[in-house]
């Protein structure tokens, strides 16, 4: 029970990657406050939270838009009524935007990309500080994905909002440190959710031949298993990954389970991090 008596707030917790982080956050024994805007699959996702959950766990629901602060403000206040204290914030609300090239989508869907994916991470981010810098304790983990460490033609509100949210990441990390408020972003693997079946059903003429291709097989062998993720949100919501802070984690590629004993150089090194990369990266001398 690695989450034993530990109270946290799950976003875009209604169904995919969210609902299982939420899941196995209750299977170690913690309280969740789910939230989401569609209140109907929110509700679905508590009655499954409640029907495994320990008598002394509390599973909350509110509907939340992360992109209004006042719903953002809401949702810290009404969590902190019912539970008093939070330890855990876990940004997973997220949506791909229009697709297509920048000079034909839509701007205000672009811009509505931007406002769910990084204005609703430094909303509750925001809000959510303020508590845990108090109680100088407080884990929170950014939900990030290939569009923060490689280009997404066809999907760049997504690409530009998830670097975005990886460079807050680091930054918020940084700010925070002396209050034991660890601060990471994960990177969960290729998933096949409601944002797979949008990228299939956009067809190659807006998201590129080459991305829906590679989109298409991952459809056809499964992707990476949601519980991957959500298993590394476990172990950065622990004590276990104390004092791990300002990292960008891929559930599948690193080396996370042993984090515990690197702690001391992952702290001095820009090891997991977003970074430019210059000629002798690459063994060039350029003049």
């Amino acid at each position: 029970m690695k989450l034993k008596n530990l109270n946290a707030i799950i976003t875009g917790a209604n169904q995919g990657l969210g609902a299982v982080i939420a899941e196995n956050f209750v299977k170690e024994g913690a309280s969740v406050v789910i939230c989401a805007r569609d209140l109907i699959k929110l509700e679905n996702v508590k009655k499954h939270l409640q029907s495994i959950a320990g008598s002394k766990q509390n599973i909350i629901a509110l509907k939340t838009d992360v992109s209004i602060e006042s719903d953002v403000i809401s949702l810290v206040e009404k969590s902190l009524k019912e539970l008093s204290r939070i330890d855990i914030l876990v940004n997973n609300a997220g949506i791909y935007g229009p697709k297509g090239s920048i000079e034909d989508v839509n701007a205000a869907e672009w811009i509505k990309a931007i406002e769910i994916n990084l204005s609703g991470v430094f909303f509750t981010c925001k809000h959510i500080i303020p508590h845990m810098k108090e109680n100088r304790y407080g884990k929170i983990i950014n939900l990030s994905g290939g569009g923060a460490t490689a280009p997404l033609p066809g999907i760049s509100a997504y690409a530009a909002s998830k670097a975005g949210v990886v460079r807050l990441t680091e930054t918020l990390a940084e700010e925070y440190r002396e209050f034991n408020i660890d601060i990471n972003a994960v990177a969960p693997g290729a998933l096949n959710t409601r944002l797979l079946d949008e990228v299939l059903a956009a067809g190659p003429e807006l998201v590129g031949k080459t991305f829906f291709e590679k989109s298409l097989k991952q459809k056809t062998s499964g992707g990476t298993p949601l519980d991957k993720g959500a298993s590394l949100c476990v172990y950065l919501a622990s004590y276990e990954s104390n004092g791990i802070t300002g990292k960008l984690i891929s559930a599948v590629w690193d080396p996370w389970e042993k984090f515990q004993d690197y702690k001391e150089k992952l702290h001095k090194t820009d090891v997991y991090t977003l970074r430019r990369i210059v000629p002798e990266d690459r063994g060039e001398k350029w003049e």
